[in-house]
């Protein structure tokens, strides 16, 4: 699958639930994958290393692989 490619401040939608979550604090720590569950929709607010997106939803701003999320229109 290629890597999709989002603007910041885009809204989005979780597609799949990833097996844990990532924090996108200075320190990143491990939740599990109920902070953010597959249909909720979020506000991409930046671009990380390796692939990642810091995207903010309800219950916080997370980590997450372009392939967990779509672009919503």
């Amino acid at each position: 699958m290629s890597a999709q490619e989002f603007t910041i401040g885009s809204k989005v939608r979780l597609v799949a639930s990833p097996p844990y979550l990532k924090t996108a604090d200075p320190m990143p720590m491990l939740r599990p994958p109920d902070q953010a569950l597959a249909g909720e929709e979020g506000v991409v607010m930046e671009r990380r290393p390796g692939g990642y997106w810091s995207v903010r939803f309800n219950r916080g701003v997370f980590l997450l692989e372009g392939e967990y999320l779509e672009l919503l229109p």
